[in-house]
């Protein structure tokens, strides 16, 4: 009895450590909740409205944005290509969009299609932090990574030429008297699925045409300010539809979605 009280016990507490497999209002299709921001609605106003170009160290474009909105090629309705001219070549940097509005912790849907073999985007969380977007990439650099931390949950990706949803809960970095004190936290799932699961995150990956930080200290010298949501061009056919957010104050290192 003895035996079984102890394993009922470690059963339990490796049940309660774990993230919840079940967890609604994630997926394709989810539609944003109440006291959620739209950032993208597939119209051009949207569009306009809430987005702008990341004008780094790379930036080679010019507004209003060059990305296409285009029929969902699926469902109907409109979505949005990232097809920059400046971006030709994979050249990440040169005509990136994010939100005008910067965030700290937050709850973000995100839907992606990747038209052809080898398409390559990113969902970069406070233009820092990149969610990897590449069709038949199963490595740390590949599809659904957080990119360079985690392995690749490949198995998850619908594939080409299917929608597929990012669902993510994020923490902002922490600092104490300009130091960093804790490293930025997520969690992720992939198609519905859980991928990630309070991931911390050591530095912007790419240098300084990445994102903000990314040229500081060699990605490490992580800065205390919020920062808008990006979506990286890299001269592929990859499209988005039904993005939006949710602001949320996370006073304890927890990106848990129960909760």
């Amino acid at each position: 009895m003895k035996h079984a009280v102890t394993f009922c016990c470690l059963f339990a507490t490796i049940i309660s450590a774990a993230e919840p497999v079940a967890v609604p209002d994630v997926g394709v299709g989810t539609k944003s909740p109440a006291g959620a921001e739209v950032l993208f609605d597939g119209t051009k106003k949207m569009l306009e409205e809430k987005w702008t170009y990341w004008q780094g160290p790379r930036f080679a474009s010019s507004l209003p944005i060059k990305w296409p909105i285009v029929e969902d090629p699926l469902n109907g309705g409109t979505c949005l290509k990232t097809d920059d001219p400046a971006a030709t070549g994979g050249k990440y940097g040169s005509a990136d969009i994010v939100t005008k509005k910067a965030y700290r912790d937050f709850r973000l849907h995100v839907e992606f299609f990747i038209a052809k073999k080898g398409g390559n985007s990113g969902v970069y969380l406070q233009n820092r932090y990149e969610i990897q977007i590449l069709d038949g990439d199963k490595t740390k650099h590949g599809m659904a990574a957080v990119i360079n931390e985690t392995e690749s949950p490949y198995a998850l990706y619908n594939g080409i030429g299917q929608w597929n949803s990012y669902d993510i809960i994020f923490r902002a970095a922490r600092f104490t008297d300009g130091k960093l004190a804790e490293k930025a936290l997520v969690s992720l799932y992939f198609n519905g699925k859980p991928a990630h699961h309070n991931i911390p995150i050591n530095q912007v990956w790419g240098g300084a045409n990445s994102g903000v930080d990314g040229g500081n200290a060699g990605g490490k010298g992580i800065t205390d300010s919020p920062q808008g949501i990006k979506l990286q061009a890299e001269g592929h056919d990859v499209r988005y539809r039904n993005i939006w957010i949710r602001e949320l104050t996370l006073d304890k290192p927890d990106t848990s979605f129960a909760r």
